[in-house]
């Protein structure tokens, strides 16, 4: 009998678990994106321009309103981690391409994903992006990590 294989959101380090979110918003999958979340009441997304989004079934929900356009073409860039025993932040810039009639359209969003360990791995407990400044696509991957 072949083993069976973990559920879906289960990673053991918040890179991993930081690369099966990016899947899923590419992919506009929903059900591997809620598999990422922490199972706790006080999960919360941010989504560019938009309100705080508190608890599983609200993320859901704002998530399957954008996934009725499909995925998003969201690429993470300029990642700076900081991590702990049982916990991580990575802060990124997030390039979001669109092709439109005009060509390719780009768009910035600065992002702080917050995961937690717990005992059946990395979850993600907060994602919060927001719309970047005109100065996102000219920081290069040697910009500094402190900014003031």
């Amino acid at each position: 009998m072949a083993p069976v294989p973990p559920p879906a959101g289960l990673a053991s380090t918040p890179d991993e678990l930081e690369a099966r979110l990016y899947e899923a918003l590419q992919r506009g999958d929903l059900e591997l994106l809620m598999s990422l979340w922490a199972d706790d009441d006080e999960v919360m997304c941010v989504h560019p321009g938009g309100p705080r989004v508190v608890g599983l079934a609200a993320i859901r929900a704002s998530f399957e309103a954008i996934f009725a356009n499909g995925g998003i073409p969201v690429q993470p860039e300029q990642v700076h981690r900081l991590h702990w025993l049982g916990g991580a932040v990575h802060h990124l810039v997030e390039r979001i391409s669109v092709t439109t009639p005009d060509g390719v359209q780009t768009a910035w969003a600065l992002a702080t994903n917050v995961y937690v360990k717990g005992a059946l791995g990395w979850q993600l407990a907060a994602h919060h992006a927001s719309p970047a400044a005109p100065m996102a696509p000219t920081l290069g991957p040697d910009a500094p990590s402190t900014l003031h």
